[in-house]
C-alpha cells in the first residue's frame, strides 16, 4: 500500500476506537488505538487551602486537563491564577475544575485570569464554594472563556 496513490485506496470506514495506530519513539515503533488517545484526560489532584497561591501556569501543571480540588483546614480563599491565555500552550486548552465534598460556602477558590487578562470578559476571578461545583474554561489564545458550568 506504500506505493499506492491516496485516490487508488479502498473507500474509508468508520472508526470503532479499537483500531491500532502505529507510533514511533526514537527508534521504537510502539501502538496505540483511538479509544486510548481520545480517552486520555491528564488529571491532578489538589488539596487547597485558606490563603494559599497556585500559579497554574507553573510547570506542575503545564499538562493538566482537569484539576480536581480537596479543602483542608480552615475557612478561607485560596487564589488559583490561570496560565497565560497567550501562550501556546494555552491556545485551544480546556481546562475543568471539580470539587469534592470538603467545600462549603465558607471555603472557597476564585480562579483567577493572569495580570492584564481575562475569564469571560472581566478580570475579576470566578468564585467555587460548593461541593460538587465544577466550571470548564476554554483559551482562544487570546483570553479564557466559561464554557460550562456545574453548581
Amino acid at each position: 500500500m506504500a506505493d499506492q496513490k491516496i485516490s487508488e485506496l479502498t473507500d474509508a470506514t468508520t472508526l470503532t476506537g479499537t483500531e491500532q495506530v502505529p507510533l514511533v519513539q526514537s527508534s521504537t515503533t510502539k501502538k496505540a488505538t483511538i479509544n486510548d488517545i481520545t480517552n486520555h484526560i491528564i488529571t491532578v489532584a489538589k488539596t487547597a487551602s485558606a490563603d494559599e497561591a497556585v500559579d497554574l501556569d507553573s510547570s506542575t501543571y503545564e499538562n493538566a486537563m482537569m484539576i480536581k480540588l480537596t479543602w483542608d483546614g480552615a475557612s478561607g480563599t485560596a487564589t488559583y491564577t490561570l496560565p497565560d491565555a497567550t501562550s501556546s500552550n494555552s491556545t485551544n486548552r480546556v481546562l475543568r475544575f471539580i470539587t469534592d465534598s470538603t467545600f462549603s460556602a465558607s471555603t472557597r477558590v476564585d480562579i483567577t485570569p493572569a495580570s492584564g487578562q481575562n475569564l469571560d470578559g472581566a478580570t475579576s476571578a470566578y468564585e467555587i464554594n460548593k461541593a460538587y461545583e465544577g466550571i470548564a474554561i476554554w483559551s482562544d489564545g487570546t483570553e479564557w472563556f466559561i464554557i460550562q458550568k456545574k453548581a
